[in-house]
């Protein structure tokens, strides 16, 4: 698979996750947040390469992937 390929599919899921994905996580509310101070396209961006961050991290390290950060999980118990 080429980068271009690769890029073109991080934007996807991120566009997925921001639009039509109803379920919170910490990843949705922070890109909202730069949709709501800037504009959708740009976060959309934005949570597409921190996807791709996580994604090399859990490749690297070999964790799961957590739906939302501890902090929230402890406010949500």
């Amino acid at each position: 698979m080429s980068r271009r390929q690769q890029q073109s599919l991080t934007y996807e899921a991120a566009n997925v996750l921001l639009t039509r994905i109803a379920k919170w996580s910490a990843l949705k509310s922070w890109g909202m947040r730069i949709a709501k101070r800037s504009s959708l396209c740009k976060a959309k961006v934005a949570v597409a390469r921190k996807l791709a961050v996580i994604l090399h991290r859990m490749w690297v390290d070999g964790t799961e992937f957590n739906w939302s950060s501890k902090k929230e999980a402890a406010h949500a118990a």
